[in-house]
């Protein structure tokens, strides 16, 4: 990642910020350090997230990178505009008492779609530095104990689990999203980023994370 005058720079630190918000906020909800009654303002926050990580992921395939792009395309989809519009849906619908309540169910269905490709790809991290693909397997830990929770498969008490590791990943991310600002901006590195389980050929510049 470098300060480039005649092209895009990496969007990927402002989507990792939007990542921290929701895994701390998930964190939150997920270990009961907030009540049902924060859900319309979590939904508000994750369509916040939402706007920025579209971009990201736009910018990013726009640049040719096909993993973080199309991760950041289906996270600002699913995980963030889904998810926000959904928490408004069950927050009115138990607030208003509907007729034919809702089955969750069916979420745990798509979350399983979303676990198992974000699983599948998560190898492909490996090449990047080690603190993303620790990112990437924390949220790993997390979405599919979330599909599993919402299918009834796991009992609630391995909510707290999710959240905890959702909580992990936020710090991570903050600290990279920093890492690659600081080290682009002063040119060498002023927070260390640690070495890729998969070495590249060539050695990838001072603060490239391989742009998420």
């Amino acid at each position: 990642m470098s300060n480039n005058n005649g092209g895009w720079a990496n969007p990927s630190p402002a989507g990792l910020v939007a990542l921290g918000v929701a895994c701390f906020t998930f964190f939150a909800l997920l270990s009961g350090k907030v009540t049902a009654g924060a859900m319309p303002l979590l939904g508000c926050w994750l369509i916040g997230g939402f706007v920025t990580q579209v971009i990201v992921g736009a910018i990013e395939l726009k640049e040719g990178q096909i993993l973080g792009g199309n991760v950041f395309l289906y996270f600002s989809a699913f995980f963030m505009l889904v998810g926000g519009l959904e928490f408004f849906v069950k927050y009115f619908a138990a607030a208003q008492q509907w007729s034919i309540p809702l089955d969750t169910r069916i979420d745990g269905w798509a979350w399983l779609v979303l676990a198992f490709c974000l699983v599948m790809w998560t190898p492909a991290y490996f090449k990047g530095t080690s603190i993303l693909a620790m990112i990437v397997i924390l949220v790993d830990i997390a979405v599919v104990q979330v599909a599993f929770l919402d299918l009834g498969v796991l009992s609630p008490a391995f909510k707290p689990v999710a959240g905890y590791a959702l909580l992990f990943a936020g710090i991570l991310a903050m600290y990279l999203s920093a890492a690659l600002i600081l080290n682009t901006t002063y040119g060498k590195t002023i927070l260390p980023l640690t070495k890729p389980w998969i070495k590249e050929n060539a050695p990838a510049p001072v603060g490239n994370a391989k742009k998420m």
